[in-house]
């Protein structure tokens, strides 16, 4: 529908015209008149595009995106359109999980129970991780509204070293990951050093971003000069503080502690300013890695995560047993294990102060990372780290918007951006916890309420009780 804005002036302004034409016409604040499918009426707008927060705003959406937006003492909603209202509340793009993973058969209930997961948490977009050829019409179906889901990027097949073992083998994965139309890839972990470079060149020539883990084989270094576009779980930027090397290489993915010691955080400003030349993101998850090495039993991962109703109890019963796992296995030294996780937050902070690209993920769904609820939890930690809770939201709007160059098109609120947004009943500025507080999304265009929202999560409990 396209925007009309038409001037309207008062009665009394009418009847005063020819005596204030000559004097410069009429003090009142000009008006105008827009009619859409949906407005927002009176909300507070956080617009992600450094404007603080707006007070009083109406926002109007026609065919699926924002068409309108101003004072709502000036502009006035006018025809059938539906009024929404927001006094008290507060209007925000939806954010995006930048390290999701979909389920393996992309056409069942399942899948599109976690696909809603996100949606009812305000994760209206999904980097999948672990993708696969049947998840293409599954971002199809989505994008044509046929499902409720989250917008997907979709990876190809991980390209793992125990899996992926020649240069030449490499290659032909990649070229076939972008005839197939596949979004991106995903690096994995004990791929060698010539068949990591064969698929950076390859990607480079293909125009395929790739992303994902840092295989100790190459390391941090080389794999920001390579040009892999973002590192997630701050895979081994740890591991470069490290001054001996040769002890890297065969380190496997919870071995850091016993080199614990010889963890040199002085080197921190070296492996930022890497990154800041090689204008790489980060994907830190910390949340789930606060969790991996953590000292709760699965037990208390249970209380803490009342969510894991939503999930299968087969599924939730492996958390258990593997959280229980590993504590056993890192308990041992658990003052080593805190140090590591102080120092992954302050390695975070140090970045994010340098402006590289911190960007929203959890892995989800992982280890008591339920789809959608653990965005909640990364926001936590993340502000927990030492960043302010506006850059947390940014993270996962605006940033992940110029990451892709794509500003013109979401992560934000503006007129002409896509309708993907969540209004939450208070300020998640003020305290980043209000973000789970959601009073409705809009998706697309498409208003779900609160309430619809949680008779479908009611819905998904039952579902996921039922599931062995």
């Amino acid at each position: 529908m396209p925007i009309a804005f038409r001037p309207w002036l008062s009665s009394g302004c009418l009847a005063a015209m020819a005596v204030l034409a000559s004097s410069g016409g009429c003090a009142t604040a000009p008006v105008w008149e827009e009619s859409g499918d949906t407005a927002f009426v009176n909300v507070t707008v956080l617009p992600m595009t450094g404007e603080g927060s707006l007070a009083g705003q109406t926002v109007v959406i026609s065919d699926g995106r924002i068409s309108a937006m101003g004072p709502s003492a000036e502009l006035h909603v006018i025809g059938d359109t539906e009024i929404i209202d927001g006094t008290g509340k507060y209007l925000m793009p939806g954010v995006a999980e930048m390290h999701g993973h979909y389920p393996e058969d992309a056409e069942s209930q399942f899948t599109r129970d976690v696909m809603f997961m996100y949606v009812a948490n305000g994760v209206l977009m999904v980097r999948g991780m672990q993708g696969g050829p049947q998840h293409l019409p599954l971002r199809e179906s989505i994008a044509a509204g046929e499902i409720v889901g989250p917008r997907l990027w979709v990876s190809a097949p991980m390209l793992h070293g125990r899996a992926v073992t020649d240069p030449a083998q490499a290659e032909s994965l990649v070229r076939e990951a972008a005839a197939t139309g596949f979004d991106h890839l995903k690096v994995h972990e004990e791929l060698s050093a010539e068949v990591y470079d064969a698929i950076a060149a390859t990607a480079h020539e293909v125009g395929l971003p790739f992303s994902g883990h840092v295989t100790n084989y190459v390391g941090l270094y080389h794999a920001l000069e390579s040009g892999q576009q973002t590192i997630d779980h701050l895979d081994n930027y740890l591991e470069a503080l490290v001054e001996d090397q040769d002890q890297i290489a065969d380190l496997g993915l919870f071995d850091l502690g016993r080199l614990a010691g010889q963890l040199d955080d002085s080197r921190i400003d070296e492996v930022v300013a890497a990154t800041v030349a090689a204008g790489a993101g980060v994907v830190p998850t910390m949340a789930l890695w606060e969790g991996l090495f953590g000292s709760r039993s699965g037990a208390e991962w249970l209380e803490l995560r009342p969510e894991t109703r939503y999930m299968p109890s087969a599924t939730v019963s492996n958390w258990v047993t593997s959280i229980d796992q590993r504590v056993e296995q890192f308990g041992a030294d658990p003052e080593a294990v805190a140090n590591i996780l102080a120092l992954r937050r302050r390695v975070l902070k140090a970045l994010h102060e340098a402006g590289v690209a911190v960007l929203l993920g959890t892995d989800s769904p992982q280890l008591f990372s339920v789809p959608g609820f653990s965005i909640h939890h990364e926001m936590q930690v993340m502000v927990a780290s030492g960043i302010n809770p506006a850059d947390v939201l940014r993270a996962g709007t605006r940033a992940v918007a110029e990451f892709y160059e794509a500003a013109d098109e979401f992560g934000a609120v503006a007129p002409g951006l896509r309708a993907d947004l969540v209004l939450l009943n208070a300020d998640p500025v003020a305290d980043i916890g209000n973000f789970a507080d959601r009073a409705g999304v809009m998706l697309g265009g498409r208003w779900i309420s609160s309430e619809d929202l949680d008779a479908e999560l009611a819905e998904i409990a039952l579902r996921a009780a039922a599931q062995e």
